[in-house]
Protein backbone atom coordinates (compact mmCIF):
# COMPACT_ATOMS: atom_id res chain seq x y z
CA UNK A 1 0.00 0.00 0.00
CA UNK A 2 1.37 2.91 -0.79
CA UNK A 3 1.96 5.45 1.75
CA UNK A 4 0.80 9.40 0.98
CA UNK A 5 3.06 12.52 1.26
CA UNK A 6 3.10 14.36 3.91
CA UNK A 7 2.25 18.33 2.24
CA UNK A 8 4.98 19.93 1.82
CA UNK A 9 4.91 23.92 2.37
CA UNK A 10 3.75 24.55 -1.17
CA UNK A 11 0.49 22.38 -1.25
CA UNK A 12 -1.31 23.28 2.31
CA UNK A 13 -4.76 23.83 2.35
CA UNK A 14 -5.45 26.71 4.90
CA UNK A 15 -8.24 26.04 6.93
CA UNK A 16 -11.57 27.50 5.31
CA UNK A 17 -14.75 25.84 6.05
CA UNK A 18 -14.54 22.04 4.62
CA UNK A 19 -17.32 20.08 3.39
CA UNK A 20 -16.20 16.89 3.33
CA UNK A 21 -16.36 16.73 7.78
CA UNK A 22 -17.43 13.33 8.45
CA UNK A 23 -18.39 14.85 12.39
CA UNK A 24 -20.50 12.49 14.30
CA UNK A 25 -23.92 13.64 14.33
CA UNK A 26 -24.81 16.60 16.67
CA UNK A 27 -27.99 16.57 18.74
CA UNK A 28 -30.56 19.45 17.01
CA UNK A 29 -31.11 22.09 19.64
CA UNK A 30 -34.59 21.93 21.05
CA UNK A 31 -36.40 24.99 20.61
CA UNK A 32 -38.77 23.71 23.24
CA UNK A 33 -35.83 24.39 26.07
CA UNK A 34 -36.94 26.55 28.98
CA UNK A 35 -34.93 27.85 31.38
CA UNK A 36 -34.00 25.66 34.60
CA UNK A 37 -35.37 22.37 32.56
CA UNK A 38 -34.65 19.44 34.30
CA UNK A 39 -33.32 16.60 31.80
CA UNK A 40 -31.37 12.89 31.28
CA UNK A 41 -28.25 12.68 29.09
CA UNK A 42 -27.04 8.82 28.37
CA UNK A 43 -23.41 9.68 28.89
CA UNK A 44 -21.15 6.08 27.79
CA UNK A 45 -24.44 4.25 29.55
CA UNK A 46 -24.82 6.31 32.45
CA UNK A 47 -27.64 8.46 32.56
CA UNK A 48 -26.48 12.29 33.51
CA UNK A 49 -28.20 15.28 34.67
CA UNK A 50 -28.64 18.36 32.65
CA UNK A 51 -30.20 21.50 33.17
CA UNK A 52 -30.74 24.32 30.70
CA UNK A 53 -28.73 27.42 31.74
CA UNK A 54 -28.50 30.31 29.12
CA UNK A 55 -30.65 28.44 26.45
CA UNK A 56 -28.13 25.44 26.84
CA UNK A 57 -28.53 22.21 28.12
CA UNK A 58 -25.79 21.49 30.44
CA UNK A 59 -24.26 18.78 32.34
CA UNK A 60 -23.23 18.78 36.22
CA UNK A 61 -19.55 18.31 35.61
CA UNK A 62 -19.42 16.78 39.92
CA UNK A 63 -22.10 13.30 38.80
CA UNK A 64 -19.84 12.98 36.02
CA UNK A 65 -16.60 12.90 38.03
CA UNK A 66 -18.82 10.57 40.53
CA UNK A 67 -19.72 8.30 37.87
CA UNK A 68 -17.94 7.73 34.74
CA UNK A 69 -14.79 9.16 36.43
CA UNK A 70 -14.53 7.99 39.77
CA UNK A 71 -11.45 6.25 39.00
CA UNK A 72 -9.72 9.61 38.60
CA UNK A 73 -8.42 12.25 41.60
CA UNK A 74 -10.08 15.69 41.16
CA UNK A 75 -6.61 17.16 40.01
CA UNK A 76 -6.51 14.46 37.46
CA UNK A 77 -10.08 15.80 36.22
CA UNK A 78 -9.59 19.23 37.06
CA UNK A 79 -5.62 19.53 35.01
CA UNK A 80 -7.05 17.63 32.31
CA UNK A 81 -10.64 20.05 31.84
CA UNK A 82 -8.37 23.07 31.74
CA UNK A 83 -6.24 21.80 28.96
CA UNK A 84 -8.78 20.89 27.21
CA UNK A 85 -10.22 24.39 27.13
CA UNK A 86 -13.42 23.38 29.05
CA UNK A 87 -14.80 26.49 30.98
CA UNK A 88 -17.61 25.77 33.90
CA UNK A 89 -20.59 27.77 34.29
CA UNK A 90 -21.41 27.54 38.27
CA UNK A 91 -24.68 27.26 39.12
CA UNK A 92 -27.38 29.55 40.71
CA UNK A 93 -28.30 28.31 44.56
CA UNK A 94 -31.50 28.09 42.56
CA UNK A 95 -30.27 25.70 40.21
CA UNK A 96 -28.24 23.97 42.57
CA UNK A 97 -31.27 22.68 45.08
CA UNK A 98 -33.03 21.80 41.72
CA UNK A 99 -29.82 19.67 40.93
CA UNK A 100 -30.31 17.96 44.46
CA UNK A 101 -34.31 17.31 43.91
CA UNK A 102 -33.01 15.61 40.71
CA UNK A 103 -30.30 13.15 42.37
CA UNK A 104 -27.40 14.82 40.69
CA UNK A 105 -26.02 16.65 44.00
CA UNK A 106 -25.56 15.65 47.60
CA UNK A 107 -27.84 17.41 50.03
CA UNK A 108 -24.52 19.14 51.45
CA UNK A 109 -22.94 20.48 48.25
CA UNK A 110 -22.36 24.23 48.26
CA UNK A 111 -21.50 24.51 44.49
CA UNK A 112 -21.46 22.49 40.91
CA UNK A 113 -19.97 23.61 37.58
CA UNK A 114 -21.80 22.48 34.31
CA UNK A 115 -20.55 21.77 31.18
CA UNK A 116 -22.13 21.15 27.80
CA UNK A 117 -22.95 17.47 26.51
CA UNK A 118 -19.90 18.39 23.76
CA UNK A 119 -17.71 19.59 26.40
CA UNK A 120 -18.78 16.32 28.38
CA UNK A 121 -18.38 13.81 25.62
CA UNK A 122 -14.66 15.38 25.25
CA UNK A 123 -14.00 15.19 28.51
CA UNK A 124 -15.06 11.62 28.98
CA UNK A 125 -13.47 10.54 25.90
CA UNK A 126 -9.99 12.07 26.50
CA UNK A 127 -9.64 9.29 29.55
CA UNK A 128 -11.85 6.44 28.70
CA UNK A 129 -11.46 6.25 24.61
CA UNK A 130 -9.10 6.30 21.94
CA UNK A 131 -8.14 10.21 20.52
CA UNK A 132 -8.29 8.97 17.00
CA UNK A 133 -7.90 11.95 14.87
CA UNK A 134 -11.12 13.49 12.93
CA UNK A 135 -12.08 12.76 9.17
CA UNK A 136 -10.12 15.76 7.31
CA UNK A 137 -9.46 16.22 3.73
CA UNK A 138 -6.05 15.43 2.39
CA UNK A 139 -3.47 18.74 2.82
CA UNK A 140 -5.58 20.39 4.92
CA UNK A 141 -4.09 23.03 7.81
CA UNK A 142 -5.32 24.86 10.62
CA UNK A 143 -4.92 28.69 10.44
CA UNK A 144 -3.47 29.09 14.09
CA UNK A 145 -1.97 32.03 16.15
CA UNK A 146 -1.00 32.59 19.44
CA UNK A 147 -0.07 35.61 21.58
CA UNK A 148 2.42 34.42 23.82
CA UNK A 149 5.83 37.19 23.40
CA UNK A 150 5.52 38.64 20.46
CA UNK A 151 3.03 36.68 19.22
CA UNK A 152 2.88 34.21 15.84
CA UNK A 153 1.20 32.79 13.01
CA UNK A 154 1.31 29.59 11.37
CA UNK A 155 -0.29 26.18 9.70
CA UNK A 156 -1.58 23.31 11.89
CA UNK A 157 -0.47 20.48 9.75
CA UNK A 158 -2.97 16.97 11.19
CA UNK A 159 -0.98 14.87 8.88
CA UNK A 160 2.12 15.84 10.45
CA UNK A 161 0.68 15.65 14.35
CA UNK A 162 1.71 11.64 15.09
CA UNK A 163 3.08 12.62 18.09
CA UNK A 164 3.23 15.28 20.87
CA UNK A 165 6.41 16.73 20.24
CA UNK A 166 5.82 16.36 16.37
CA UNK A 167 6.84 19.48 14.36
CA UNK A 168 3.73 19.98 12.70
CA UNK A 169 3.11 23.71 12.56
CA UNK A 170 4.87 25.30 9.78
CA UNK A 171 5.56 29.46 10.83
CA UNK A 172 3.79 31.71 8.29
CA UNK A 173 6.95 34.40 8.78
CA UNK A 174 9.96 32.34 8.81
CA UNK A 175 8.70 28.98 7.50
CA UNK A 176 10.15 26.67 9.97
CA UNK A 177 8.23 23.60 11.65
CA UNK A 178 7.87 23.27 15.56
CA UNK A 179 5.64 21.04 17.61
CA UNK A 180 3.17 22.73 19.17
CA UNK A 181 4.84 23.33 22.65
CA UNK A 182 7.38 24.89 21.29
CA UNK A 183 5.74 27.02 18.71
CA UNK A 184 4.19 29.00 21.52
CA UNK A 185 7.56 30.23 22.78
CA UNK A 186 8.63 31.22 19.25
CA UNK A 187 7.44 34.59 18.14
CA UNK A 188 7.62 37.32 15.70
CA UNK A 189 8.00 41.16 16.52
CA UNK A 190 5.28 42.92 13.91
CA UNK A 191 4.56 46.53 13.69
CA UNK A 192 1.15 46.24 15.18
CA UNK A 193 2.47 42.90 17.55
CA UNK A 194 2.10 44.11 21.30
CA UNK A 195 4.22 42.14 24.00
CA UNK A 196 2.42 39.82 26.26
CA UNK A 197 4.13 37.68 29.40
CA UNK A 198 4.21 34.06 28.09
CA UNK A 199 2.36 31.82 30.81
CA UNK A 200 2.99 28.31 29.09
CA UNK A 201 4.63 26.57 32.60
CA UNK A 202 3.97 22.64 30.94
CA UNK A 203 3.62 21.15 27.69
CA UNK A 204 -0.54 21.10 27.98
CA UNK A 205 -0.42 24.96 27.84
CA UNK A 206 -0.14 25.20 24.14
CA UNK A 207 -4.23 23.91 23.91
CA UNK A 208 -4.90 27.24 25.97
CA UNK A 209 -2.63 29.28 23.67
CA UNK A 210 -2.85 28.49 20.31
CA UNK A 211 -6.44 29.23 18.73
CA UNK A 212 -8.03 29.25 15.21
CA UNK A 213 -7.16 32.30 13.55
CA UNK A 214 -10.68 33.09 12.03
CA UNK A 215 -12.98 33.77 15.16
CA UNK A 216 -16.03 33.06 13.20
CA UNK A 217 -14.67 29.39 11.33
CA UNK A 218 -17.90 27.18 11.43
CA UNK A 219 -19.01 24.38 14.35
CA UNK A 220 -17.98 21.57 12.30
CA UNK A 221 -14.10 23.44 12.12
CA UNK A 222 -14.35 23.64 15.77
CA UNK A 223 -15.49 20.94 16.42
CA UNK A 224 -12.32 19.58 14.03
CA UNK A 225 -9.69 21.56 16.18
CA UNK A 226 -10.83 20.59 19.13
CA UNK A 227 -10.50 16.82 18.40
CA UNK A 228 -7.28 17.36 17.50
CA UNK A 229 -5.96 19.45 20.48
CA UNK A 230 -7.78 16.25 22.21
CA UNK A 231 -5.17 14.05 21.03
CA UNK A 232 -1.90 13.05 22.75
CA UNK A 233 -3.26 14.49 26.00
CA UNK A 234 -1.69 12.48 29.13
CA UNK A 235 -3.17 9.28 27.21
CA UNK A 236 -6.37 7.91 27.82
CA UNK A 237 -4.53 5.60 30.70
CA UNK A 238 -6.91 3.25 32.92
CA UNK A 239 -5.43 2.84 36.59
CA UNK A 240 -4.55 -0.72 37.38
CA UNK A 241 -5.57 -2.16 40.50
CA UNK A 242 -2.59 -3.59 42.84
CA UNK A 243 -2.82 -6.79 42.48
CA UNK A 244 -2.89 -9.62 45.02
CA UNK A 245 0.83 -10.85 44.77
CA UNK A 246 1.96 -7.34 45.38
CA UNK A 247 -0.52 -6.91 48.50
CA UNK A 248 0.94 -10.05 50.08
CA UNK A 249 4.59 -8.98 49.89
CA UNK A 250 4.01 -5.47 51.04
CA UNK A 251 1.94 -7.31 53.97
CA UNK A 252 4.75 -9.04 54.34
CA UNK A 253 7.59 -6.90 54.08
CA UNK A 254 5.90 -5.05 56.79
CA UNK A 255 5.79 -7.92 58.96
CA UNK A 256 9.31 -8.14 59.12
CA UNK A 257 10.70 -4.73 59.04
CA UNK A 258 10.51 -4.91 62.91
CA UNK A 259 12.96 -7.85 63.01
CA UNK A 260 15.34 -6.19 60.56
CA UNK A 261 15.71 -3.29 62.41
CA UNK A 262 16.04 -4.94 65.86
CA UNK A 263 18.98 -7.14 64.01
CA UNK A 264 20.96 -3.38 63.75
Amino acid sequence: MEKSLLPGPNNIVMATPPSSFQQEPLTPPRSSLKPNQVGHVILYGVPIVSLVIDNQERLCLAQISNTLLKNYSYNEIHNRRVALGITCVQCTPVQLEILRRAGAMPISSRRCGMITKREAERLCKSFLGENSPPKLPDNFAFDVTHECAWGSRGNFIPARYNSSRAKCIKCSYCNMYFSPNKFIFHSHRTPEAKYTQPDAANFNSWRRHLKLSDKTSPEDLLFAWEDVKAMFNGGSRKRALPSSNFVFCLMATLCLLPFVTSAY
